[in-house]
């Protein structure tokens, strides 16, 4: 990939309606679920891509952030200051309980092995902390915005609890999101899907250039930005584009130190 490509991304995490909204419902959702343990953690932020989510997560405390792209680290170090991590996400470079909020947004979907990805995840995090994942969600909404974003999957809510719940975590919140524009999103996707279109380097097929109208940039940010209270008072949306998830690693009892490891 080259830097025009990060430049353009640079620019979407920013300004684009999908991306400001899923902020605010992300950010907003973990100021009500951490409380009073906000801006003291540790955190890690695994798929930091050109450094928003980084930037977002520090008002809870330290962020360590990891990029699997070598060129993509380089870049976001240059724009933003930020010291990312080269690594993969099912070989973290941390000691075991090291972080007390491990994030993981739009990142598993990527990765071949993705019950490997989330026991990696659920390794760093310290008993009791809180992993906190997004997934782009149902197959039969696959269309070339995955191919070009290099997704092995999308995921029903089933899927992504069966996943996680290997890992030993207990859950703590599991709903779909952008619920309001799911069914139009859907319909895109379908007719897409029946008459392919050509796409110029720039767009390559993604959905994030489909609209290009600063108008309904508004509209649409008018729209998903509804559910941010919803979802921060614990309101479960029975489908949606994405899905956000929440777990909590057990904590070891002494019980667990003393019992024998295989």
């Amino acid at each position: 990939m080259d830097q025009a490509y990060y430049r353009e991304y640079f620019a979407l995490e920013r300004q684009h309606w999908w991306f400001r909204a899923r902020a605010e419902l992300l950010m907003g959702y973990l100021r009500r679920t951490l409380g009073s343990r906000s801006q003291s953690l540790r955190i890690l932020n695994v798929g930091a891509a050109t450094g928003r989510s980084s930037e977002l997560l520090r008002q809870f405390g330290l962020v360590t952030s990891v990029e699997y792209d070598g060129p993509c680290c380089a870049f976001t170090r240059a724009q933003t200051g930020l010291d990312l991590v080269q690594a993969s996400i099912t070989h973290l470079p941390f000691p075991s309980d090291s972080f007390d909020l491990a994030c993981c947004f739009d990142v598993i979907e990527h990765v071949q092995d993705d019950a490997a990805a989330v026991a990696e995840l659920h390794r760093v995090c310290r008993g009791n902390g809180l992993m906190c994942f997004t997934v782009p969600a149902f197959m039969f909404l696959w269309s070339q915005h995955d191919q070009v974003n290099h997704h092995c999957r999308r995921y029903s809510g089933g899927q992504l609890r069966e996943v996680i719940k290997r890992s030993g975590a207990r859950l703590v919140f599991h709903s779909y999101f952008n619920f309001w524009l799911f069914f139009p999103i859907a319909g895109f996707r379908i007719l897409q899907g029946l008459a392919p279109r050509k796409t110029s380097r720039q767009d390559a097929g993604s959905d994030f250039f489909a609209v290009q109208n600063p108008f309904l940039d508004k509209v649409f940010y008018a729209i998903f930005r509804t559910e941010a209270p919803l979802i921060r008072w614990g309101v479960r949306f029975p489908a949606g584009v994405s899905i956000l998830s929440t777990w909590r690693k057990r904590e070891q009892t002494a019980a667990d130190a003393l019992r024998p490891t295989l």
